[in-house]
């Protein structure tokens, strides 16, 4: 799928020389947002851009203007990952690839994960593109469910709790065992085996009392729903 970028309407052509700062600045955020966050140093992002702050804030003048642009690059890589697992041949093996997928890009790249887990405002299009990965996580459980193979009683807030926990199981993890959350999801994976599950202890977070969904109260729920919950 190919996916604009959202800055672009708003540009003038650019001089090759310009062309060439943007394009430094993109590449230069891109590898910081990944390792730092969205929330990365911007001083830094023109450092190693080889340009000045004041050439960067030209191009981009605030934050969230940079982190648009490099977001849509990722997202487009997980509405892929979303759109393969919709369509796999075998749903629980979909759904299994899908969390995998998800969480690898989230441990290779925190700027996604920030972008994944918070409620970051987003272009239109960006958040489109959310919407539409949100709807494909839904049939990605239907289709193992009506397979027999996810048990009947997981929702997409659950997928949305495996993500929330992910990222913070990565950052703790991140620099001493830095694949250690594939044993996590494994685990987590277990549970959304409908083969011996049990009954859970309470209903999913979307539908407890006083949580956004159930009575429209802004909750943090808000935050781990920008992908996978009911929001």
């Amino acid at each position: 799928m190919q996916v604009g970028d959202p800055t672009k309407k708003k540009e003038r052509p650019l001089r090759r020389d310009a062309r060439r700062n943007r394009d430094a600045i993109i590449a230069a955020a891109a590898e910081s947002f990944a390792k730092e966050g969205v929330n990365a140093p911007l001083e830094s992002v023109a450092k190693a851009a080889g340009v000045a702050i004041g050439t960067l804030y030209g191009h981009f003048p605030t934050r969230q203007d940079l982190v648009e642009v490099i977001a849509t690059e990722k997202i487009a890589t997980w509405l892929g990952a979303a759109q393969r697992a919709a369509a796999a041949d075998d749903p629980w093996r979909g759904f299994t690839e899908y969390l995998e997928v998800v969480c690898k890009l989230q441990a290779d790249d925190r700027a996604l994960s920030d972008i994944a887990s918070t409620d970051t405002p987003l272009a239109e299009c960006i958040e489109s593109l959310l919407a539409l990965i949100r709807e494909l996580g839904r049939v990605i459980m239907v289709r193992a469910q009506e397979q027999g193979t996810l048990r009947s009683d997981a929702s997409p807030d659950d997928m949305a709790i495996v993500i929330w926990a992910h990222r913070g199981i990565v950052a703790a993890t991140r620099d001493v065992a830095p694949e250690a959350w594939r044993r996590h999801l494994a685990l987590m994976l277990e549970g959304f085996r409908s083969e011996h599950a049990h009954p859970l202890p309470v209903p999913p977070l979307n539908a407890l009392p006083g949580v956004a969904g159930a009575t429209g109260k802004e909750t943090d729920n808000q935050t781990i729903c920008k992908v996978f919950g009911s929001r």
